[in-house]
């Protein structure tokens, strides 16, 4: 099940890693609390070569992330797992920049359509 998740990051976990049958994996968790009228923390998980998505993330930043939601039975219990395969900084659109980095006008290629 693929879903996107919009929350603000309150927290990066320290990575752990470790050696399964299937070579050494890699793993670092980070939590989100939603924007919802009932904000929900919200644990998400990152793998191996993922993880590199959360380097240039910080504690504050409004992300929306894309998740992957799988449960599975062990033992006769079950454990949801929650993993990002994409993660993107919320950006303002159609916020203008400081003045200081507009462009300067080009008053030479003004046409004469002014009223006066």
């Amino acid at each position: 099940m693929n879903v996107e998740l919009n929350g603000r990051l309150t927290e990066k976990l320290s990575p752990v890693s470790g050696e399964g049958r299937n070579g050494r994996w890699e793993k670092q968790e980070f939590i989100i609390e939603t924007d919802d009228q009932y904000p929900k923390k919200i644990c998400i998980s990152v793998w191996n070569d993922k993880l590199s998505m959360l380097e240039n993330i910080v504690d504050g930043d409004v992300i929306k992330v894309s998740v992957n939601i799988e449960s599975r039975e062990y033992n006769s219990r079950w454990y949801t797992d929650i993993r990002a395969w994409r993660i993107e900084r919320d950006s303002d659109e159609g916020s203008l920049p400081p003045p200081e980095d507009l462009p300067p006008p080009d008053l030479e290629n003004v046409e004469g359509d002014l009223p006066f």
